[in-house]
């Protein structure tokens, strides 16, 4: 795929003719699975990149964020907001930073400098969002198996399990004391169609309704992910869920050379064998559900993660002095830019 010579079609006039883009684009590049090394035949083309914010977006009052393209699936990001997704080891944003060199279709001086001061960025908050992102993966994949294969009374105690999980994470993020409290049970049903049933007792007084919206709708978000789908295409729904498995182990894998080798590697070429065998296929069984052998290889990658978190040289958290440095000096080169 020439993708410099897609990038100089009419379809893509919008980089150089958006007054937010054009010179002030310091970096673009290939993104999802031919920057993965992951792509068919058929595969999206997508780009990603980043463009210099406007002095008045830093001295003035407007603001810009992105500027998304749905017709080419390109997303360009101004560079105070991606710096906010570097801190934060945000996966699908550092990926940029991880390409081959002929994988970047426009890298400026200032985007050569980025590349140059992307260690910066890299901090044991990766162990997280590496992590978070692969948990969230296998979540979905788990809970779409349940819809499928387990009995019932099984799916309704990993329905259970989800959604104490995330009650858990919510009242880590959305402490509220003194309120009330809530118990999740599994108790026998009265329901015809179920011999058991998730129960919830709650005793809240005096809380904010916004609060408890919030509440109400992080269980009630678990529960569409296993009601939305019902009876599947097993052949299409299968390809879905073999690409969620891969990912979350490409996800896992990016994440340890983050944490051992402070590295972001976005082409997996020394991977493809075992993310190509996950993605066709070969670790599902005929009933659709997943071998021992591939939730091995995730609680192996998910160990080694562990243990690199533990052993890191990354600190805790990015110096932000030198990140401060680093944004104030692009900023004032995008100031003097007309």
């Amino acid at each position: 795929m020439d993708f410099l010579q897609l990038m100089n079609s009419a379809e893509y006039d919008f980089l150089r003719t958006n007054p937010r883009l054009g010179d002030r684009i310091i970096l673009l590049g290939v993104a999802g699975s031919y920057a993965y090394g992951t792509n068919q035949e058929n595969s999206d083309i997508d780009f990603r990149g980043i463009t210099l914010n406007l002095p008045s977006d830093i001295l003035g009052l407007t603001g810009f964020e992105q500027y998304e393209d749905d017709k080419t699936d390109t997303v360009i990001y101004g560079f105070n907001k991606i710096v906010r997704l570097f801190l934060d080891c945000n996966p699908n944003s550092l990926e940029m930073l991880g390409l081959d060199e002929d994988q970047y279709l426009i890298l400026s001086p200032i985007g050569r400098e980025l590349l140059e001061h992307k260690d910066i960025f890299l901090s044991k908050r990766a162990a997280g969002s590496f992590g978070g992102y692969a948990a969230a993966q296998l979540r979905r994949l788990q809970n779409a198996l349940a819809r499928d294969v387990m009995p019932q009374a099984e799916r309704e105690q990993h329905i259970y399990r989800s959604v104490s999980n995330a009650l858990d994470d919510f009242n880590r993020k959305n402490s509220w004391t003194d309120g009330g409290s809530l118990r999740l049970y599994i108790d026998d049903s009265d329901n015809p169609d179920f011999t058991t049933e998730i129960f919830v007792d709650t005793e809240y007084k005096h809380i904010p309704l916004r609060w408890y919206g919030n509440l109400l709708g992080t269980m009630n978000n678990v529960l569409r992910e296993y009601d939305k789908i019902g009876k599947r295409n097993r052949k299409k729904d299968s390809n879905h869920l073999n690409k969620h498995a891969m990912h979350l182990v490409r996800l896992l894998l990016m994440g340890i050379d983050i944490l051992e080798r402070a590295e972001i590697k976005t082409h997996r070429e020394d991977d493809l064998d075992l993310l190509w065998s996950i993605r066709r296929g070969d670790y599902m069984k005929e009933d659709g559900t997943y071998a021992q052998a591939f939730y091995d290889i995730v609680a192996d990658y998910e160990n080694r993660m562990k243990m690199a978190t533990e052993k890191s040289c990354l600190l805790e958290n990015p110096d932000m002095e030198r990140v401060e440095a680093f944004m104030e000096s692009v900023n004032r080169r995008a100031i003097e830019m007309r």
